[in-house]
């Protein structure tokens, strides 16, 4: 069963409201990918989002972008804050993907207020996604980030800079922090008012690892049943416009994805607030 569509912003592109996030295939081999990837295939996702710091991510997606040239929305991100920097690794990745092109170039990670003010500044890696602009080697901007502030800096980013799309945490028990909520409630209201694409990760985040061994590729510790996950994607996805950028562990994503397809409306109060005593979920940030 596919997964729904949904406008992706002003883009003028209707996106699987489930991304896949390549940060998935980092640190798999070519035949682990290619099965990964038919997956997508199976349920109809459409749109891809890497990064130049995802492991070989990039070079693992080469084959089914020459495969599928016009099939995927393909985002990568830079996480330079020059703009020598930043064109360089444009044209890393560019390479790396096999592509002349993407259609989504994100500034990564944009949190630190000292790197955020040299990104955003003349000289800076926004300077650099301009010119790609102009050149046709990007077509959209985007800015992404983690952490409890993330939501307040979006905001803050918005007001420097027209992006074209946002991305940052959201799941049932980061919105349990007031501080975050509040800001990504203000944000959500003006990427609706501006037509600014918003992304969503870690919806399927359980809590750090605290030294406990790992047993996924996430760098965090991860929902894995089922049921638990459907609940988790449905809550995220019940947000109108919003859309939930998949896990980064190859043998978690049909489980995403599977949830992603049967989503039919949102789980109650009572059963989030189940399913975090039932698994004991923490907040990934602090």
């Amino acid at each position: 069963m596919p997964i729904e569509t949904a406008e992706f912003g002003r883009t003028g592109h209707s996106s699987t409201r489930v991304i896949f996030g390549a940060a998935a295939l980092a640190a798999v081999s070519q035949s682990v990918a290619d099965r990964t990837l038919d997956v997508l295939l199976e349920y109809g996702v459409n749109h891809i989002d890497v990064a130049a710091s995802y492991g070989e991510a990039e070079v693992r997606l080469r084959p089914l972008l020459r495969r599928q040239p016009d099939r995927f929305f393909l985002a990568t991100k830079t996480g330079e804050r020059t703009a020598a920097g930043a064109r360089e690794e444009l044209h890393r990745s560019l390479d790396r993907l096999g592509v002349d092109h993407v259609d989504l170039w994100q500034l990564h990670a944009l949190a630190d207020p000292i790197e955020w003010d040299v990104a955003l500044s003349p000289g800076g890696a926004i300077e650099a996604a301009l010119a790609a602009r102009e050149e046709g080697l990007v077509r959209w901007i985007g800015v992404t980030g983690h952490g409890t502030q993330i939501a307040a800096t979006h905001r803050r980013s918005l007001e420097r800079f027209d992006f074209d799309s946002v991305l940052l945490p959201y799941n049932h028990v980061t919105m349990r922090n007031p501080y975050y909520a509040d800001n990504f409630e203000a944000l959500y209201r003006t990427c609706q008012e501006r037509r600014v694409a918003m992304q969503t990760i870690k919806s399927i985040a359980l809590r750090p690892w605290m030294g406990r061994p790992h047993t996924r590729s996430t760098w965090y510790e991860p929902l894995e049943r089922q049921d638990d996950i459907d609940l988790a994607v449905w809550w995220a996805l019940s947000r109108p416009g919003v859309f939930v950028n998949s896990v980064g562990d190859v043998d978690l994503l049909p489980r995403v994805l599977d949830a992603a397809a049967r989503f039919d409306g949102a789980p109650d109060d009572a059963a989030m607030d189940a399913l975090v005593e039932r698994a004991r979920a923490e907040p990934l940030f602090v």
